[in-house]
């Protein structure tokens, strides 16, 4: 079973032992977090794709570390003002093991038809009327 989830901002493709590297999340090393925003959830009973999340399903991650990322250079510069100015980021970041899945329901089937959201319906398109009068229009001029 895999799942995308959604956290700092970007997305992630997660399975059950992965690990991913997100921005600081405030919980301690060692401790569970779980992520709510998931966007889809797939494995043996077909996708289950959310709007714009899955509701129910969750990702249980435990914090396996913390650290700073690679250093960044900012260099700004003004040519012919004797204007520099350098400086450095490092972001900081946690280490996520990801554990559970959590799907819809409790399994990793896809929802019942009761609990899946209705598809609206599409307005019919106006090209089939516009050639039926068309075509109407031909036969009387035709006569």
């Amino acid at each position: 079973m895999f799942a995308i989830v959604a956290t700092s901002g970007k997305q992630f493709r997660v399975s059950e032992g992965d690990r991913i590297v997100v921005d600081r999340v405030s919980a301690n090393v060692g401790e569970t977090v779980r992520l709510d925003s998931v966007l889809m959830v797939g494995g043996d009973g077909g996708p289950v794709v959310g709007t714009p999340f899955v509701s129910g399903a969750a990702v249980e991650a435990t914090v396996v570390s913390h650290r700073a990322g690679d250093k960044v250079i900012v260099f700004k510069f003004e040519a012919r003002k004797r204007k520099r100015r350098k400086t450095g980021h490092r972001q900081q970041l946690s280490e996520l093991r990801i554990g559970a899945i959590q799907a819809p329901g409790g399994t990793g089937a896809r929802p019942a038809a009761s609990e899946q959201p209705e598809k609206a319906q599409r307005p019919a398109s106006p090209r089939p009327a516009a050639k039926a009068r068309k075509a109407a229009a031909s036969e009387t001029t035709q006569e």
